[in-house]
């Protein structure tokens, strides 16, 4: 990841962009929600022969929340696809985990001619908007928008939301707790609760049009990113390769190098030799 971000103004929103600017193949990779640059940078691999280009979304990250509304996957990808504009890259690999495959997905469907593949870490949205693995998200963000943060996370932590994922999704629980300790915790509920019920906008037909090589990666022990959603995509998705990792609830270390080992055999194997840029 470069040393320090450009700043990409969108409207009023400031929105820091991570540009690692060499490497010979272009790969805009983003964030889940809630996350940021640096998640992008702990699942994708360090290589020199690749140039990441990561946008901090609106109220994420360092990113400023800006004053236009709603909230949605079409708005984050129309950032996205400005920033690859801004840094010059006329076709790229798109990809992310969580939301940020979301976001790729409806790049590669609104914007055909300028993405060469697909990578889906992790993916939490199939075809339809509001699925209801991401109904805890709403719950969490109607909490803090209603209740003070301290009451609000009381309240979350002792629902029969936040039990079942003690016991069956640690690691999705944990993320859901922190969301109460942001500093911007109130803006990004509204963010949370209107990407939550949001979509990528694309149709299984839509997808079942593509014509690049894909990836998708999926795990265990995650009730936020279902194996169930992974194996649609990439069922759908013609020719599309699937990884399953270690969960990361079981080992956080196996987990990310497994995703970084796939992610680069995927991108040398179908963009060898490639100069997109």
């Amino acid at each position: 990841m470069s040393a320090a971000p450009t700043i990409l103004l969108r409207d009023d929103a400031a929105l820091r962009v991570f540009d690692t600017g060499q490497g010979r193949l272009p790969v805009v990779f983003q964030h889940g929600l809630g996350g940021d640059a640096a998640q992008a940078a702990q699942n994708f691999p360090d290589q020199p022969s690749y140039r990441r280009l990561t946008v901090e979304c609106r109220a994420q990250g360092g990113s400023g929340a800006g004053s236009k509304r709603p909230f949605s996957i079409a708005m984050f990808a129309d950032d996205v696809l400005a920033a690859a504009d801004a840094a010059g890259l006329d076709r790229f690999v798109a990809g992310g985990i969580s939301m940020g495959a979301a976001i790729a997905l409806h790049l590669a469907s609104r914007h055909p001619d300028r993405i060469l593949g697909l990578v889906f870490v992790r993916p939490a949205w199939a075809f339809d908007a509001a699925p209801q693995n991401m109904r805890p998200y709403v719950e969490v963000a109607e909490l803090i928008r209603r209740l003070p943060l301290a009451e609000a996370r009381d309240a979350f932590a002792s629902s029969a939301t936040a039990a079942r994922f003690r016991t069956e999704a640690p690691d999705n629980l944990a993320s859901l707790l922190g969301f109460f300790a942001r500093e911007n915790a109130v803006v990004f509920a509204e963010v949370m609760q209107a990407i939550a019920n949001d979509g990528p906008g694309v149709t299984q037909a839509e997808a079942a049009s593509l014509a690049i090589p894909t990836l998708v990666i999926g795990s265990g022990i995650d009730l936020v990113h279902p194996l169930a959603t992974a194996h649609e995509l990439a069922a759908t998705i013609p020719n599309a390769a699937f990884a399953e990792v270690t969960p990361k609830a079981a080992d956080k270390d196996h987990h990310f190098a497994e995703i970084r080992a796939a992610i680069g055999g995927f991108l040398d194997r179908n963009f060898n030799n490639q100069d997109q840029s």
